[in-house]
């Protein structure tokens, strides 16, 4: 069972529960009562107590689905209450489970990590639509936090050499936590801010899922982003320091007609396009996520510096 709820197949969802105790409370009776409980947390509740409740259980979803009236233990209902009691203070389901689902991959994910999103997938599907099946490219991950975009890249791209940096060692640790359970070998991690920790090193392909939040913007204080590292979400007033600092740095890093690929903010796509514009890169494109809203950017550059 991954932590957002993606269901797996389980040859333990097929075994019915072992009779409980008069004490046990059937899983629905648990549901129902962790629902009323979620009602005012933002998101889909009923999904939210049940992945709770997959956790807690060991089991997947499907199970939930197939036994209602199984019998939870008391001590699992007790562990389970106190997720939903943390959940209903507005904590995210990735840290009470400790994990994430991104691109089929099970992340573990900790507060010392930003918790990957949907939109992010794009980044990955525009990168590897520069990356030939084949390709043994050099590919940069700047900022990777848990590791999720290098690893979905190198999970696609086997013959690609990824090296992924970050500032926070504590992230770090975490990315390489991933990659040694993933078995992806041909991921490097370095540690630095951006493109300091790639040394002289020059790649095809240069991708970052940087901070684009403006420091007053009020989402700040809504929903899971008051649990996540500030320092990887916040990009100074208008939320672009971090950008224009990678567009800087990365044309010392990009071999000739190589490619720099980055998220950004739903209403900041005419903005990025304008740096990387002025500091000469060519082929500035633009790709809508699928909620319709610009998403992610690339661009090409050309002149060795």
């Amino acid at each position: 069972m991954s932590a957002d709820g993606v269901e797996r197949s389980d040859a333990r969802a097929q075994t019915p529960p072992s009779p409980g105790t008069s004490s046990d409370s059937p899983a629905h009776v648990l549901l129902t009562r962790a629902m009323a409980v979620l009602a005012h947390v933002e998101g889909p509740s009923r999904l939210d107590a049940e992945v709770l409740l997959a956790h807690v259980l060991q089991r997947s979803r499907t199970h939930l689905h197939a036994w209602p009236e199984a019998p939870v233990a008391s001590d699992k209902a007790r562990a389970y209450r106190a997720l939903v009691a943390r959940r209903a203070g507005g904590e995210p389901i990735a840290h009470l489970t400790g994990a994430r689902e991104f691109w089929s991959l099970t992340l573990e994910i900790t507060r010392d990590t930003l918790i990957p999103r949907p939109e992010t997938e794009r980044l990955v599907e525009v990168a590897l639509e520069h990356i030939a099946p084949d390709a043994d490219f050099a590919v940069a991950d700047l900022g990777t936090g848990s590791g999720a975009v290098a690893a979905a890249i190198a999970s696609e791209r086997r013959a690609c050499r990824v090296v992924a940096t970050d500032i926070s060692s504590a992230a770090l640790a975490v990315a390489a936590r991933n990659l040694e359970r993933l078995a992806l070998g041909n991921v490097a991690l370095r540690h630095g801010d951006w493109c300091t920790a790639l040394g002289g090193d020059r790649f095809a392909v240069i991708v970052s899922n940087p901070p684009y939040v403006a420091r007053d913007d009020v989402h700040l204080a809504r929903g899971d982003v008051r649990f996540e590292p500030r320092e990887a979400l916040v990009a100074g007033a208008g939320g672009l320091d971090a950008i224009r600092r990678i567009a800087a740095q990365a044309r010392a890093h990009l071999e000739p007609g190589g490619v720099l690929a980055l998220e950004h903010g739903y209403d900041q796509g005419s903005a990025v396009r304008a740096i990387l514009a002025r500091h000469g890169y060519r082929d500035v494109e633009s790709y809508r996520d699928y909620a319709g809203h610009e998403r992610v950017v690339t661009c090409v550059w050309d002149s060795p510096l």
